[in-house]
């Protein structure tokens, strides 16, 4: 099932998104973009693209992009609405065509076509399962304690100071400060923060990090695994409110406030979401169980042997 999901509409989105451009990866210390806009609020039954005798509603259309991986999704109906638009024109164009040369009747085609049916119905069926399932509070909370470090989100801001070295980039009009001029100038704009210096000012104003000192060295929300290690580990660490000490990255010196921590109950959704996709792979492994399943050990090679349980440690 695991391929059958993410399989899934591999074959119609790579094409349909072929030149729409992907999204720039995040650097270690940036500011989130801001999120794309929706697509405007048309009646369902719309007609929005038409090619040839093909018409495509907006009700139709919206049900296409809700067929993409979730990832595509926001710039399909954002930014990239229109591009996505003109390559389903391309798509449907190419569709018609194939018919014209009769691809649409070739045994590869319609094993091809039926195995594809199949997975898109193999996915919704995956995704009701998983939306019916039934998690208790208490066991939710329980995934969340065992599981902390993938849900916890915090909201800092930083003024970075750049050291010879450092691979941000440099700023013509200042001078390049060894590492112990950065970290002195670190250390005197903390103290100034200590004694009640405006912080978003103060990072407009000295921080070298291009990408966050427009909004006042506001880095947003972000979760482990998103920084440098070595600022994770400060951020992490700091209560609500408390500025730190200059922590040390291959960027230079970075003076951290943690402005807020997400709780349980903003995690709550995706603890769930994560438990009932969980449940739902069980529920699959039962139905495989039950099932009469044979793949041939001639073409595939002889079963995978089962996972040995670990040997208990006597203590």
């Amino acid at each position: 099932m695991t391929l059958l999901r993410t399989s899934l509409f591999l074959v119609p989105a790579a094409c349909l998104l072929a030149q729409t451009p992907p999204a720039a990866p995040a650097s270690p210390i940036s500011t989130p973009k801001a999120q794309a806009p929706a697509s405007p609020a048309v009646p369902a039954d719309t007609v929005v693209l038409t090619v040839g005798n093909a018409k495509v509603t907006a009700g139709q259309f919206e049900q296409i992009i809700d067929s993409l991986p979730e990832q595509y999704r926001s710039v399909a109906r954002g930014p990239g609405r229109k591009d996505f638009g003109q390559n389903l024109v391309r798509v449907l164009l190419l569709s018609e065509e194939g018919k014209r040369r009769k691809l649409n009747e070739t045994p590869e085609f319609k094993t091809q076509s039926e195995f594809q049916g199949a997975n898109l119905l193999a996915g919704k069926t995956f995704a009701q399962i998983s939306e019916n399932l039934k998690v208790d509070d208490a066991e939710v909370q329980k995934y969340y304690d065992a599981h902390k470090a993938e849900y916890e989100q915090i909201r800092a801001r930083h003024i970075l100071i750049r050291a010879a070295g450092s691979p941000a980039p440099a700023d013509p009009k200042k001078k390049e400060l060894t590492d112990q001029e950065a970290l002195a100038k670190a250390q005197a704009l903390r103290k100034k923060l200590v004694d009640g210096a405006d912080f978003a000012a103060l990072a407009s104003e000295e921080s070298d990090d291009s990408g966050s000192k427009v909004s006042g060295g506001d880095l947003n929300f972000f979760k482990r695994g998103q920084m440098v290690q070595q600022f994770e580990e400060a951020a992490f660490s700091l209560k609500v409110g408390d500025i730190s000490e200059p922590v040390k990255t291959p960027f230079g010196y970075h003076v951290i406030q943690v402005q807020a921590k997400k709780s349980f109950d903003d995690a709550k959704p995706d603890v769930e979401r994560k438990m009932k996709t969980e449940l739902a792979q069980k529920v699959l492994e039962d139905m495989e169980k039950k099932t009469s399943v044979v793949l041939d050990p001639a073409f595939f090679g002889p079963p995978s042997p089962p996972p040995v349980p670990p040997t208990p440690v006597k203590k």
